[in-house]
């Protein structure tokens, strides 16, 4: 990779940021098409996030935020525009700084994960979905599977009453029902969609009971660790339909292109996403 005075330089933003996947696609994307841009980790601290931002946006040659956990919610503090999802979700993990300087937040996450399921052959529409942990991930699908028409989605989060405001919202700003789960038993759900840490550690227990799942229920599980994980291994043992969450990410990927600029680049990874499908798959 080459590195000049010209090129453009973003950031990914998380505590901590030795998990992140993001620059090793990305950046071979900006090396493949010859674009002169790189992507960066940047480890920062929840309490120090704000005035990064700001300051980090008065580099003329910087020109953009992924955003990783824990930082897709408090970073909405500092946002001047924020689209349709983030504002209902009150998460975003892309940010960019506009031409007359104000910021402005989109969230890719949920997008990416319906989209997933369109390549899974899973569709959306009316679907009753059981959404497990309600962090920025969970919140983000949520958001995209009640944007997309969902039948139902319930919310389960193992933090008492923190699914409550996420449905009030949802419900108001798209119209389907959204309610809080008083467990994560997905019994009677045709889709599951698993959105906690559990599974990152050897020895976490599953996230949910599998023997209660019903027998044609689709479940995906949207860790990156462990592959296949604990709970994708113990769905396929009893034959029941489940993905890893790496299509998720490659789903994403034409969406951030978009998003800062480069749509020659996101179009031609949308048409065949088979090379970064590679690159987040690879162990």
């Amino acid at each position: 990779m080459k590195i000049s005075g010209t090129t453009r330089v973003f950031l990914i933003l998380g505590d901590p940021v030795a998990q992140v996947r993001a620059p090793e696609a990305f950046n071979h994307l900006f090396a493949q098409h010859g674009v002169d841009a790189v992507l960066v980790p940047a480890q920062v601290k929840a309490e120090d996030l704000a005035d990064f931002v700001r300051q980090v946006f008065k580099a003329g040659n910087i020109d953009g935020l992924w955003v990783a956990i824990p930082h897709k919610t408090g970073i909405t503090a500092v946002l001047d525009h924020c689209d349709t999802l983030g504002r209902a979700a009150g998460a975003v993990n892309a940010v960019r700084r506009n031409a007359d300087g104000t910021i402005e937040g989109a969230l890719f996450d949920g997008v990416g994960f319906t989209k997933a399921l369109g390549t899974f052959g899973i569709p959306v529409q009316g679907r009753n979905a059981l959404v497990v942990g309600v962090g920025g991930g969970g919140v983000a699908i949520a958001a995209s599977l009640a944007q997309q028409g969902a039948g139902r989605v319930a919310l389960f989060d193992a933090t008492p009453g923190r699914t409550d405001a996420v449905a009030d919202r949802l419900r108001a700003e798209f119209g389907v029902d959204v309610v809080s789960a008083k467990s994560a038993d997905p019994a009677g759900y045709d889709l599951v969609a698993h959105a906690t840490p559990l599974g990152l550690k050897i020895g976490d227990p599953l996230p949910f009971d599998v023997t209660r799942l019903d027998p044609d229920t689709a479940v995906v599980d949207i860790l990156m660790k462990n592959q296949p994980t604990p709970l994708v291994r113990a769905c396929r043992e009893r034959g029941i339909d489940a993905h890893p969450g790496f299509e998720m990410m490659v789903q994403q990927v034409p969406e951030y292109l978009s998003f800062f600029g480069f749509d020659h680049i996101a179009k031609t990874v949308q048409a065949d996403p088979t090379d970064v499908r590679a690159l987040f798959t690879q162990a």
